[in-house]
């Protein structure tokens, strides 16, 4: 066997001990999580995560405490980050902030894929069949079937509703 069959051999290895380890640690931490969980790099959820069934993470960073749901058969790419609270900057009694927060519930439906290097901030929901595109940082709410991106995250085309329907009605989940 050559050297470098054995340095792939090797990294195969390394890459599935890391993934085992960062999907325990996800399943310990989350507060729900459903069949079929890959979680393929370095992922961090809070207590208060509810993950579906058949979720992809890539490396998945989620600060704050607020509730994060996550549905069903949805793809998290490479160093998204998902913020679920803020600073109390308004009725604290600090500036520009003091110790306590401001806790806002993120919901991202089922079938959401959401591209590398995405930011989600506190309030965000992102509706069924949306895709984000990647390096977007995302606001507010998102509508069913939508493809959003930028900064802020703007919808700027829509899935093909019937083609999708079609697809979800015969089960052809990735």
């Amino acid at each position: 066997m050559t050297e470098i069959k054995k340095r792939r051999i090797l990294q195969k290895i390394i890459d599935k001990i890391r993934r085992s380890y960062w999907k325990k640690k996800v399943l310990k931490k989350a507060k729900v999580c459903g069949e079929n969980l890959t979680v393929n790099r370095k992922t961090v959820v809070n207590s208060n995560t509810c993950l579906g069934h058949n979720i992809t993470l890539n490396g998945l960073i989620v600060m704050g405490g607020g509730k994060i749901t996550i549905g069903n058969h949805c793809h998290i790419g490479t160093d998204c980050l998902i913020i679920a609270q803020n600073h109390n900057y308004d009725n604290g009694n600090a500036i520009p902030f003091d110790d306590t927060y401001i806790y806002k519930d993120i919901e991202i439906s089922n079938y959401v894929w959401i591209g590398a290097r995405v930011m989600i901030l506190p309030g965000t929901k992102i509706g069924k069949g949306a895709i984000i595109q990647g390096g977007s940082v995302v606001h507010g709410e998102i509508p069913d079937y939508a493809l959003a991106g930028g900064n802020p995250a703007k919808v700027f085309k829509y899935r093909d509703i019937e083609h999708f329907k079609k697809l979800e009605e015969e089960g052809k989940f990735k």
